[in-house]
């Protein structure tokens, strides 16, 4: 059988409390102790006394940078967005920094992280309310991603955007331009409004002394940004995607994941770890890269976002302030039926329909249930206490 690596394994083999911040190192240990004792514990026995089979089940960290512990949110997750989408078709716009910003970034993330969100969102609301292309307000959708397929710094945000939208009335209107090749705006449009946006709103930043930069950093800022301003940046469009279900699966999987998966991980040895990347200047080739363990921390250390920073914003229909409310309504403008009422899916039913697995069943002898015996939690979460009810086994 094939050894499965995994990035808990790097963590659990090095040393890297040298490596990092405390912010990271925190993250850190709970990466590595997921799924293990030093995070506590449920209890289970099984009910039948001809079995009385014994199951610890360990807690999960239940950290958003976790490979392991992301699946049951991104499936609520992918519910939720079912409630929010519109019968039309969607597109995928990605924004991205140049790499000349990634020092000035690195050491700003959550000011120029934010200012990435506003300039992507100011590009596609401008050129939606324009009339000339649409005269309405979209459905937008953004999500913060920091890697590159080699772990490397590489800051952008992957929209996802409605091919149309509404006027004040909350009448639907399509676009009004369908001559660039199925594409939502053109690319010679977005990059500059996109573009000057983002330096004239760091500029400014950066004048008020709002950045946290060196004084060779504040020196060098003028010649960067007139660089900058020649320079053509990434503004990626994609074609129209399928229907709705399409689109939340699709979209799903960037918002709840990490810098590496543990499949990719290939190889895991006493000093390197050996990964799998794709080469997108090579037509997406699949290919490898060794790099040692202290290296590979600290690359993935980099994409460990700021405590509290949203990764995931919506702008236009999706705007947060009534939200549901102005969605029904444009449906019943249309003439659709409204979304159904969300339900909470627990956790044990959601394992059965996905995989036909009854958690709740005792493993060994298939007949009793398994019943919570004590739940058992680290000393800082207090002493362990005891139930007899049945609850998640998550």
């Amino acid at each position: 059988m094939k050894t499965r690596h995994s990035l808990q394994q790097v963590l659990q083999q090095t040393d890297w409390c040298k490596l990092t911040n405390a912010h990271v190192a925190s993250i850190f240990s709970r990466l590595s102790n997921c799924r293990t004792a030093s995070l506590g514990y449920h209890h289970y026995r099984c009910e039948n006394p001809d079995c009385s089979h014994i199951h610890y089940q360990y807690h999960s960290c239940r950290n958003r940078h976790c490979p392991n512990c992301n699946w049951q949110k991104q499936q609520a997750w992918m519910e939720a967005r079912m409630n929010e989408l519109l019968p039309v078709k969607y597109f995928h716009v990605v924004f991205t920094l140049p790499h000349e910003l990634n020092a000035l970034v690195m050491g700003n993330r959550v000011l120029l992280f934010k200012q990435l969100f506003d300039s992507a969102a100011h590009c596609l609301l401008r050129l939606s309310h324009d009339p000339k292309w649409l005269g309405a307000t979209p459905s937008i959708t953004a999500v913060l991603h920091t890697w590159g397929q080699q772990l490397s710094f590489h800051p952008h945000v992957h929209c996802i955007v409605s091919g149309g939208g509404v006027d004040k009335q909350l009448n639907w209107h399509e676009l009004k331009k369908k001559s660039y090749q199925g594409y939502l705006f053109p690319y010679a449009v977005m990059e500059p409004l996109f573009k000057k946006h983002f330096l004239l709103h760091v500029d400014s930043i950066i004048s008020q002394g709002k950045l946290c930069l060196m004084p060779e950093q504040v020196a060098a800022w003028p010649r960067l940004k007139d660089a900058l301003y020649r320079k053509q940046w990434v503004v990626y469009a994609k074609p129209p995607m399928g229907d709705a279900s399409q689109v939340v699966e699709y979209l799903s999987r960037y918002a709840h994941k990490v810098a590496i998966s543990n499949h990719r991980i290939l190889e895991v040895t006493q000093e390197r770890v050996l990964f799998q990347y794709k080469d997108y200047n090579d037509r997406g080739t699949a290919k490898q890269m060794w790099l040692t363990k202290e290296e590979f921390l600290s690359r993935y250390g980099q994409h460990i976002l700021p405590r509290g920073f949203v990764k995931m914003r919506h702008y236009g229909i999706l705007a947060n302030a009534h939200r549901h409310t102005r969605i029904n309504l444009i449906l019943q403008k249309m003439n659709l039926p409204l979304h159904p009422v969300a339900v909470k899916v627990p956790f044990q039913l959601r394992i059965l329909e996905c995989f036909g697995v009854d958690i709740e069943l005792c493993p060994k002898c298939r007949k009793g249930h398994m019943i919570l015996r004590a739940a058992v939690y680290p000393n800082n979460r207090g002493s362990p206490i005891t139930a007899s009810t049945s609850i998640s086994l998550n």
